[in-house]
Parts: structure tokens; C-alpha cells; sequence
């Protein structure tokens, strides 16, 4: 693969993170409402996390394991991520994101996902991408279905977040089925 390409939509600019962006990403997924509606974000979340996880970007993007962009507006501010978890052996990709609190509801998480569908679909010619969401975090299953992902099924129980057992909705996209919405 070459160098991670910054993509951009209407409103936002998805860019590869860089080390000035750990304050702001400890301060939006620091937020214990981040951590609840997601399955691996820890919280708390301390220092140095941030910097050890984008630090290991580059190195998943080169081995064609992970690609993570932030999620900024026009203006430069950070407001998320988004990436996928790629399978190439398969041609699919999983897609996980998340948009700190005070952005929620604007709409920026499913215009950075049909970025990134194009992205997974028109440039790395994935014929798969699929998505899940703890049951309690509807918004992120109405930002798949925005997106043209339809509803494959439930895990019941899947993930234990907190000492809790949680149940997870999937989701997903064929490379046709995008053509035929996009």
C-alpha cells in the first residue's frame, strides 16, 4: 500500500491522526459516554493511551491490516474516527467509529462512513464491509442503515462490556449493493 490518503466530504476532512491530535482524542474518548456506547474504548481512559494508539497506525496501514483517519471539520477540529479493519485474504473490511459527545447528532458520523464505504469499495475494491453496534447504541445502527448497511442478525450476549454481557446487531454492505445506492 502507499501512504494513507486523506479523504473529504461535504463537511469534513478525513486525514490520517498525527501526535498533535492525542489531547483531543484523550479529551473526546476520555468521555465516559464514548466508552459506553462502544465496545473496545476504555475508560478511563489514561495518559499515553492515545499516543500508543495512533502510533500504531502507520505500521497497520503499511501491513494493510487497519486504515484510521480522523474525523475533522473544515476548520481543523477534531471531532472522531472512523476506519476499517481489513481482511484482504476475504476482500472485506469491518468499519468502526466514533464522534465525541459534543458532535453527536449532527450528522458527521454517517458523512464520514459513505466516505469511507467509497473509499473501502472504489479504491481498495473490498467486496464486503460490515459493521456492529452494542443493542443499547441504536444511533450507531441507524448510521449503518444511512449508509445502505442492512440489518444481518444479532449476537446475542457477544461482548462483555463492564461485567456486563452484551448483545451486538451486525450489519453489512456488498460491493453491489453499494452500487446500487450510491
Amino acid at each position: 500500500m502507499t501512504s494513507q490518503p486523506t479523504l473529504f466530504s461535504e463537511r469534513l476532512l478525513l486525514r490520517p491522526f498525527t501526535l498533535a491530535d492525542a489531547p483531543d482524542v484523550q479529551r473526546l474518548a476520555g468521555d465516559r459516554a464514548i466508552a459506553y456506547t462502544t465496545q473496545n474504548i476504555p475508560h478511563p481512559y489514561e495518559d499515553g493511551m492515545a499516543e500508543t494508539w495512533i502510533g500504531s497506525h502507520r505500521e497497520q496501514f503499511e501491513k494493510g491490516q487497519f486504515v484510521t483517519f480522523a474525523i475533522a471539520l473544515g476548520d481543523g477540529t477534531l471531532i472522531g474516527a472512523i476506519g476499517l479493519h481489513l481482511h484482504q485474504a476475504h476482500e472485506r473490511a469491518e468499519l468502526g467509529y466514533w464522534i465525541g459527545k459534543p458532535y453527536w447528532g449532527q450528522g458527521y458520523c454517517t458523512e464520514a462512513a459513505q466516505a469511507v464505504l467509497q473509499y473501502g469499495f472504489e479504491t481498495l475494491g473490498l467486496n464486503r464491509i460490515h459493521a456492529r453496534h452494542l443493542t443499547r447504541n441504536p444511533a450507531s445502527g441507524r448510521v449503518m442503515f444511512k449508509i445502505g448497511m442492512r440489518h444481518e442478525g444479532s449476537l446475542r450476549q457477544h461482548a462483555k462490556k463492564w461485567g456486563v454481557f452484551e448483545d451486538i446487531e451486525v450489519y453489512g454492505i456488498l460491493r453491489d449493493e453499494y452500487v446500487q445506492v450510491s
